[in-house]
């Protein structure tokens, strides 16, 4: 999962500034499932509350649109799309089009490893990840043959989009959509674009700057350590998304072995080749396909997708060792 970057709170202190702007911060438990803090800078309490209001509400809107596992009266959501597969297209909210216009892009540039169809494997991972959660006795791995079964109907090109008629369609019953890769920096970034300036917005681990602190410095944001205690790294954020994935969130565990929610394509089982990767880029969308996409990739494949979108990444391997893309060390705060 894209992991919370926790932010630091004695670096986000205002100093200096000779203005009455104060800061404030707001906690949100009901957004895309993880926690959702939204901190800025406002003239006072009143001011802020009723911009955090209007960021959380707008974060709610994406996150009822994007879920695939509940309907809600009245809305027309990926859920309703999924149940509609090989049955007939569904209205949609433009806002729903444009997010499958990206998944669509994404699967194209990144060769299939940031995957929107790939919603029947997945559910064979999550149905066993609830079970081993809910009772651990009864933890077990997805079975082969249903995994390889659901393999073969995830290819993205079953997603029909008629932009003009604004409808979506799964043209094969069995495939099913899953944005968990994408939806949250999506919906961060046209958040973000109509929140105020010297805001950060952080949905579990989609970090997203709306400009600098109004001292004109940038805000600070600490990459987790996936061992726990102390941070990373302190990456500087005044225009720019930080995200991150990681395997210590969204796991149980068999025999030892931890499985992460995190899945190879090619082997339909958790990639295996970083304990996280965190992705700085212009674009909170792209930062999260990214984190996703090198997640499930040798470090030379991971640079040459950096390259084709402008991003910068670091990389931490599976005993800890850390690397950093080239321009990686223009973020760092310490």
């Amino acid at each position: 999962m894209k992991r919370l970057l926790w932010l630091v709170g004695a670096l986000l202190l205002l100093s200096g500034c000779g203005t009455e702007m104060q800061r404030y911060e707001a906690t949100y438990w009901d957004v895309f499932d993880t926690v959702t803090t939204v901190t800025g800078y406002a003239a006072g309490q009143a001011e802020f509350d009723a911009a955090a209001r209007e960021i959380h509400d707008a974060l709610l809107e994406y996150h009822r649109l994007y879920n695939i596992y509940e309907s809600y009266d009245g809305l027309r959501n990926l859920k309703t799309v999924n149940d509609q597969a090989g049955i007939g297209p569904v209205p949609v909210d433009t806002r729903i089009l444009s997010l499958l216009q990206f998944a669509q892009t994404a699967w194209t540039e990144t060769g299939g490893r940031v995957n929107a169809a790939m919603g029947s494997v997945l559910a064979l991972w999550h149905d066993a990840r609830e079970q081993a959660l809910e009772d651990p006795d009864r933890a077990a791995l997805p079975d082969r043959s249903a995994l390889e079964a659901a393999a073969l109907h995830t290819d993205l090109s079953a997603l029909e989009l008629d932009l003009e008629a604004g409808t979506a369609f799964l043209t094969d019953p069995d495939t099913a959509l899953d944005v968990g890769a994408l939806a949250k920096g999506y919906a961060v970034e046209q958040v973000a674009a109509a929140a105020p300036d010297h805001f950060l917005i952080s949905v579990g681990g989609n970090v997203c700057a709306t400009g600098p602190k109004p001292d004109g410095t940038p805000w600070t944001v600490a990459v987790e350590n996936p061992d726990g205690g102390d941070f990373l790294k302190l990456l500087y954020a005044e225009d720019r998304s930080v995200v991150t994935s990681g395997d210590y969130q969204r796991y149980f565990e068999l025999d030892g072995v931890r499985y992460h929610h995190i899945i190879d394509p090619d082997t339909l089982e958790p990639a295996a080749y970083w304990r996280s990767v965190t992705v700085v880029a212009e674009s909170s969308a792209a930062a999260d396909c990214l984190s996703t996409a090198l997640f499930t990739l040798p470090q030379a494949e991971g640079q040459r997708l950096l390259d084709q979108w402008g991003a910068e990444a670091l990389w931490i391997g599976r005993d800890g060792a850390q690397v950093m893309s080239p321009g990686f060390s223009a973020y760092l705060a310490s």
